[in-house]
């Protein structure tokens, strides 16, 4: 039996594609939205505060039916970076699967770089989260919008460009005036509002002097001066207490000259100077001379005597003591530290010292000087007197500011002593505001009494004998001392020794009246070097006899 062909099917015509996972299908429910917002300090004087943008995004999101907002997220930071908190949670929060569509306020609220941006998409476009914009007509479910919302990136990046050219501009045309740029204010210094100059602090401005001084003069380290300005109870520009690189930076910034200094202008004597120039510069010259502070070691019980006090003069690093094996004795060297520690492939070819000649030169240089010292030391308590004339305005001026916040301060812890027995205050407030208080009196005390002692009193040459008695003991020493006995007499007596062309030249420290004891009886053997460290030393060029040459006996000269 013959029949007709089964009918088939006819095949189906190729449709429109599916919705990909970008586009929520609302028949498995409303379409989850998180709102992203974020407001950075360029927008202040723009309607983008965070209320602002949460506001107008939920009245966007209830403008639509089917949307439903499950999670919010915020930054208070610059578009530039993608480092922002609030941008991390929501990514992650878009990788989770818990939203579907990600709102923002406006493009540049997400990103204002372009390369950021396209980063930031196509994260979300790996987790089928879509990106909109509730003012701009920009969604990632289609090509239109995802051409929008490139567009609208580099409209963003070029709106922050423009900023930062603006604001720099700005800063330029007011630094070229002799004006303060503009940013945190130079301790020392204040900002006058009208005229945008620097002008003298008058509490800071004596501080900021001793810190110099302290440097310049006293050869403190930045954290021992940081140390000395916490200990008399004087806080930093931030009302914190100081640390070396708060001091470190002090020391290398131009503005104490009276000059402008931003990106490539320079307008001297722009504003009155806290500091002649001759002290900024022999500030910098310290600070390159000591060098890695790896070096910087305190005096050790080693044989080499002048551990920490030469000074390489091609590289600026310090002399550390070496020594190489012979095949009868072993030798001892000074070598730079850059070539100890890079050997052959170190860039300094400062040549190594004989340690032993150096060391026997400068012991007779010390016994030298100290015959012939009084004379020199009269004209160096000279200029020391000079220098006490010079910082006693600083002095004052210092002296008269402790004064009033002692008074400011006395009057504080009445204020909460009365408000604590009028029962307006307990004591678990009033009590450790009122210690703190105390502590910080206690140090404003001691530094006004301090500064007050100063004042009065002159820098006065040693008492009679010390001259006689120094030479004694280092007549003993060179003779049948331990070398733990010449060391400490180096430490004590040079402040550095200086390499130079026309030699070694050894700079010496004034003595006092406690810088070198007699020689203990036992010989040096009760373990404790029979001198005391000098509470101050001179500056670099203070006392200089000179030496003509290593090879040959160290001859003295006059000091500069």
């Amino acid at each position: 039996m013959s029949g007709k062909p089964t009918p088939t099917s006819a095949p189906k015509r190729r449709g429109r594609r599916a919705p990909t996972s970008t586009q929520p299908d609302s028949s498995t429910g409303p379409c989850r939205v998180c709102i992203y917002i974020r407001r950075s300090t360029d927008d202040e004087h723009q309607p983008f505060s965070l209320l602002a943008q949460r506001t107008a995004l939920r009245k966007y999101v209830e403008s639509h039916p089917d949307w439903v907002i499950v999670c919010e997220f915020e930054d208070d930071a610059s578009g530039a970076t993608t480092d922002r908190p609030g941008l991390k949670k929501a990514l992650d929060a878009a990788k989770a699967g818990m939203f579907d569509v990600l709102l923002v306020y406006r493009v540049d609220r997400f990103s204002r770089s372009l390369a950021h941006f396209i980063d930031l998409a196509a994260t979300l476009d790996a987790a089928n989260v879509r990106f909109s914009s509730a003012t701009e007509p920009v969604d990632t479910g289609g090509a239109i919008g995802r051409m929008m919302l490139q567009f609208l990136a580099v409209f963003a990046e070029f709106e922050r460009n423009m900023i930062i050219d603006r604001v720099k501009s700005g800063m330029t045309a007011k630094a070229s005036k002799g004006q303060w740029a503009g940013g945190n204010r130079p301790y020392g210094y204040l900002v006058d509002r009208d005229t945008q100059r620097l002008v003298p602090h008058p509490d800071e401005a004596p501080i900021l002097r001793d810190i110099f001084h302290l440097y310049t003069r006293d050869r403190l380290g930045t954290r021992a001066i940081a140390t000395e300005l916490n200990s008399r109870g004087v806080p930093n520009r931030t009302g914190k207490k100081w640390s070396g690189h708060t001091i470190n930076r002090i020391l290398d910034n131009p503005a104490y000259l009276g000059d402008i200094a931003y990106r490539d202008i320079l307008v001297p004597d722009a504003h009155d100077a806290l500091i002649d120039r001759d002290t900024f510069r022999r500030a910098h010259d310290i600070a390159n001379a000591r060098g890695d502070v790896q070096t910087q070691r305190a005096m050790s019980d080693s044989d080499y005597y002048l551990t920490g006090l030469l000074t390489c003069p091609q590289c600026g690093q310090r002399y550390i003591g070496t020594s190489a094996k012979g095949r009868t004795r072993r030798y001892r060297y000074y070598t730079c530290f850059t070539r100890t520690r890079y050997g052959k492939h170190a860039t300094c070819t400062a040549p190594r010292l004989p340690a032993d000649d150096l060391d026997h030169m400068i012991l007779r240089a010390l016994h030298d000087f100290y015959t012939t010292a009084e004379p020199v030391l009269a004209a160096m308590i000279d200029r020391a007197h000079a220098q006490h004339d010079t910082t006693s305005d600083d002095r004052r001026a210092e002296l008269t500011a402790i004064a009033h916040q002692i008074t400011s301060t006395e009057n504080a812890i009445d204020r909460y002593h009365a408000a604590f027995e009028n029962g307006t205050m307990d004591d678990a407030t009033a009590g450790p505001r009122i210690r703190e208080l105390r502590q910080r009196l206690a140090q404003l005390q001691a530094r006004h009494t301090e500064l007050d002692a100063g004042l009065t009193s002159q820098p006065e040459p040693p008492p009679p004998g010390t001259i006689a008695r120094i030479r004694d003991h280092l007549s003993t020493i060179m003779t049948s001392g331990t070398a733990t006995e010449r060391k400490a007499a180096i430490e004590v007596l040079i402040a550095e020794v200086q390499l130079t062309d026309q030699g070694v030249v050894p700079v010496f420290k004034i003595p006092t009246d406690t810088t070198m004891p007699p020689p203990e009886t036992d010989g040096g053997t009760s373990g404790v070097p029979p001198v005391r460290t000098m509470v101050r030393s001179v500056e670099p060029r203070g006392l200089e006899p000179l030496t003509p040459a290593l090879q040959r006996r160290l001859h003295t000269v006059d000091a500069c």
